[in-house]
């Protein structure tokens, strides 16, 4: 099974009229996100599944990723688990029901990606220590264990996978 990570592009700050949830992608951010789609083209074979956090910048970021990846055939949907402040018990369950061989990709915040990469760990291949994920950054884990990251500007990153 191969789970990609993906934190959300960065979004516009948040106001008195424009609460959290509702933040939105600018125009530079959903370029990040469409091209971290396309580099992970190049690392990863068909997503057979797009799971996102319900807040707005991450679905925004989930879309532009697939449109980047080419997936015509695959929906998004939304995963309530994956939103800020939840159990990332549920996340990890979900992952762990599906029939293998399955890529799927998930779209979040931080902290919870870095729980949820940690319990796929704990549960497939003992615990492991990760980096946070920055904006608009990837983590794939294969078989439980930490493969590749990328960014949206395809820089390689300094810290390990």
């Amino acid at each position: 099974m191969d789970v990609v990570l993906i934190r959300h592009a960065t979004a516009i700050d948040e106001t008195i009229a424009l609460r959290d949830p509702m933040r939105m992608l600018t125009a530079h951010d959903r370029e990040q996100a469409r091209q971290l789609g396309q580099h992970l083209r190049e690392r990863m074979g068909p997503a057979l599944h797009v799971w996102t956090s319900p807040l707005v910048r991450a679905v925004q970021t989930a879309e532009l990723v697939l449109a980047g990846l080419g997936s015509v055939a695959v929906t998004v949907d939304v995963l309530p688990s994956l939103a800020p402040g939840e159990s990332v018990r549920a996340a990890v369950a979900a992952i762990r029901a599906l029939a293998d061989p399955a890529c799927v990709l998930l779209v979040g915040h931080e902290p919870g990606l870095s729980g949820i990469a940690a319990g796929i760990a704990a549960v497939l291949a003992g615990h492991h220590d990760l980096p946070a994920l920055a904006n608009a950054e990837a983590l794939a884990i294969t078989g439980g264990t930490a493969t590749w990251r990328i960014a949206w500007d395809h820089q390689p990153s300094a810290r390990s996978p």
